[in-house]
């Protein structure tokens, strides 16, 4: 016989014996879990193989000698020796050859009226040199001209190498031809020291910029420094690259 007491038992006692089988059941629960979530983190098989065949296809394209810029390929094979027979060098390391080319744009008094200036400007030579530009900064200040020190007063551009000789060649090849009423460069503008600067009124001369992009028609001046020693060397330098010098009286009369 039961009595109501072992009843009462029983009904306290089914509770606690139902307690651990409820913690059994949550561990394997927790266990799917972390399972679920650490397949997804792995990233899918698809997306894998496809990152890998990018890094082998950048490891290639890196792996493979770049192409000499035809230039460069011409000064070896003609204007070396050229120069050599002319000034009779006695020493192949003393013909002279491009040393760097510098780009500059001024904006000046356009950086003060419109915060945006440095912005097109810096797009327009980008494109145009294929090289992120600098800023050049005011080192005084003058109160005539609302300039402080440190406001941005220009870009500049230093290109060496394999980007000096294409943009050269670009320039002599495609883009001065295209100046209204082309007749040649000054001869003019050499420093003394065999270096040559060059003075674009219009930047859309240049085939990278398109004309309906410009915010504003800019110059720019484009220095090509050379490692000879005088003016005469540098002109007949520049004269094998390509560039078009104005014609002379004396070479009018010849012709």
């Amino acid at each position: 016989m039961t009595t109501e007491n072992d009843k009462d038992n029983e009904q306290t006692d089914a509770p606690k014996s139902a307690k651990p089988k409820a913690k059994a059941k949550a561990k394997p629960k927790t266990a799917a879990k972390s399972k679920a979530k650490a397949k997804s983190t792995r990233a899918p098989r698809g997306k894998a193989k496809a990152a890998a065949a990018a890094t082998e296809e950048v490891a290639k394209v890196a792996a493979e000698p770049l192409a000499v810029p035809r230039l460069l390929t011409r000064y070896r094979d003609e204007v070396a020796g050229t120069l050599i027979k002319e000034f009779e060098y006695k020493s192949p390391m003393q013909v002279p050859r491009l040393t760097k080319i510098l780009l500059n744009i001024g904006i000046g008094a356009e950086a003060i009226q419109n915060s945006k200036a440095i912005e097109g400007a810096s797009r327009d030579l980008t494109l145009i040199s294929g090289q992120h530009p600098i800023t050049t900064r005011a080192r005084k200040s003058i109160a005539a001209f609302k300039v402080r020190e440190g406001m941005p007063m220009g870009l500049m551009v230093t290109l060496r190498n394999r980007r000096m000789y294409e943009f050269f060649d670009r320039l002599v090849s495609s883009t001065l031809p295209r100046i209204r009423d082309f007749r040649g460069v000054s001869r003019e503008s050499f420093d003394g020291r065999g270096n040559y600067a060059l003075g674009i009124n219009e930047q859309v001369i240049f085939p990278e910029i398109e004309y309906s992009s410009v915010d504003r028609i800019r110059g720019l001046q484009v220095v090509v420094v050379t490692s000879a020693t005088t003016d005469r060397e540098g002109l007949r330098l520049l004269e094998l690259l390509g560039v078009p010098f104005a014609r002379t009286e004396e070479d009018l009369e010849v012709a």
